[in-house]
């Protein structure tokens, strides 16, 4: 684990984590799961009991032999290389989304509704939790008092143009129109850097899926949105 997030999978109250992934991967290596347990300093009681509870929430997943000439073993089944399969693709996605880069931009408050605040900058107004400097949320900050507004990658939604729901339909308050300036694919996500007329670009933190989806590239227009409450405005002593 890297200790930075926990992932797993989870089927009818059973939750599928990395010890499960190293069982599966342990039991395909040694094609035993005595041997799988050994390996891995569990016993084999414990290795097949687990197994049992993974089975009844996500379907056969290892295949025993019993005897004959080769002296049986066990398989990993087609499920459960397509679990761990899934598995693989939820680490790598939470491993791109602990990573996320920040856009900042600098502003001052325009006005508040108590938590909620609304912060003029060069890209707009932006809709944010105003915080004090010590991170918790602060209650009737004064008008102009200067900010920075954080918005980390994995808070912003790209549309395209002609897709893009109505403000007034979405939960997310905050609307801009931009193009990818910036590019940055990886095996499962991409960042991707959005030049929304500040000085500084917004980033989104997006699935490989949706970047050929939305066929995504330099200079090609988006709809990047972001929820208020996802969004941190903090008090600092003077606007950059």
């Amino acid at each position: 684990m890297d200790g930075a997030f926990e992932a797993y999978l989870a089927s009818d109250g059973v939750t599928f984590d990395d010890d499960d992934a190293d069982l599966l991967r342990a039991v395909d290596d040694s094609g035993s799961v005595s041997a799988a347990a050994a390996a891995l300093g569990r016993s084999r009681a414990r290795a097949l009991s687990r197994l049992e509870t993974l089975e009844g929430a996500f379907g056969p997943l290892v295949e025993r032999r019993r005897g004959g000439a080769d002296g049986g073993g066990s398989e990993l089944t087609d499920g459960a290389g397509a679990l761990l399969h899934r598995f693989a693709r939820l680490r790598a996605a939470l491993s791109g989304t602990t990573g996320a880069r920040e856009a900042v931009l600098y502003g001052r408050v325009a006005g508040v509704d108590g938590e909620l605040g609304v912060v003029d900058t060069d890209a707009g107004p932006v809709r944010a939790l105003v915080v004090g400097a010590d991170g918790h949320v602060a209650d009737g900050v004064d008008p102009q008092t200067p900010v920075q507004v954080s918005v980390r990658a994995d808070a912003v939604t790209l549309h395209a143009p002609d897709d893009a729901p109505p403000s007034a339909a979405t939960s997310a308050r905050n609307r801009f129109e931009g193009v990818v300036s910036d590019l940055d694919s990886g095996t499962a996500v991409a960042t991707v850097a959005v030049d929304i007329g500040a000085d500084v670009p917004l980033f989104a933190l997006v699935t490989a899926e949706s970047v050929e989806r939305l066929g995504l590239g330099d200079g090609v227009p988006v709809v990047a949105s972001f929820k208020a409450t996802a969004t941190r405005a903090t008090v600092v002593d003077d606007e950059r």
